[in-house]
């Protein structure tokens, strides 16, 4: 096969050596990406927060966490092609890992963004068709989920002691966007509340993950924000890309629409 050479979200050069059969991916929704694509030969690593699908998680080599890369088993498997993200993984490790390995990074900020980092991957993955119905399929499916914001306002917390909370230029803030939900922190990336003055919004979802906010944190929420109502909101459907965007609209459908 011709060895190619690939441009990834950062506008970085990939050259590639024919089809990729030993595949390491440092990103969990890009490995159940991976999965939904059918590459269970071809993928061979995958870090320890890589928990879908569960079947890999068991069976697969764990190359440590996403920030903190177990390097030495990676290169053990001398992968041919290594996934990264810009947000998820440190670039000191990326960098090593680039002067051994193709990597090819994703920097995903937006439903934008997500999709064409899917259509991207098509061809570096020898996966194109697949990828094009994947992409139609998230694209019909979100048609109907559009408006369930109504424009109501949302801080949108990640994090407890510190309080983190979703700003613009994020992928979560993009789907509650494309929700009909409007960010009420309009500061970029992920800053504190504490350094933020801010009035309540309609709405404070409290998410699952990464921090594992539960009803106990209700409480302390409910008193920095007397006139918001408390939402615990399943973090995954929030901030998970690639083929996991199909599970989304059900999920908005069905659980998250009785919460609101």
């Amino acid at each position: 096969m011709a060895n190619k050479t690939f441009v990834d979200q950062l506008g970085r050069e990939v050259f590639i050596s024919g089809r990729p059969i030993r595949i390491i991916s440092l990103v969990p929704s890009i490995t159940d990406f991976l999965h939904h694509l059918k590459l269970d030969k071809e993928v061979v690593g995958i870090t320890k927060f890589c928990i879908h699908p569960h079947v890999w998680f068991k069976s697969k080599t764990r190359v440590g966490g996403t920030k903190k890369l177990n390097l030495d088993k990676i290169k053990a498997l001398q992968p041919d092609l290594i996934i990264g993200n810009k947000e998820e993984n440190t670039e000191e490790e990326i960098n090593i890992l680039s002067n051994q390995f193709p990597v090819w990074m994703s920097d995903v900020n937006s439903f934008n963004d997500a999709m064409d980092m899917i259509e991207e991957l098509g061809p570096v993955l020898y996966r194109t068709n697949e990828c094009r119905v994947l992409l139609d399929s998230i694209r019909n499916s979100f048609k109907g989920i559009s408006n369930i914001g109504q424009d109501k306002s949302v801080l949108y917390f990640i994090w407890h002691d510190p309080n983190y909370v979703v700003g613009n230029f994020t992928y979560i803030g993009s789907i509650m966007n494309t929700l009909g939900f409007i960010n009420h922190c309009e500061i970029d990336r992920y800053p504190d509340l504490d350094d933020l003055s801010i009035d309540s919004p309609d709405y404070v979802f409290l998410s699952s993950e990464p921090f594992p906010f539960t009803t106990r944190h209700i409480d302390y929420f409910q008193k920095k924000f007397p006139e918001s109502k408390i939402v615990l909101v399943n973090g995954e459907m929030f901030s998970w890309y690639g083929s996991y965007m199909l599970k989304v609209p059900n999920y908005i459908n069905t659980d998250f629409k009785k919460l609101l």
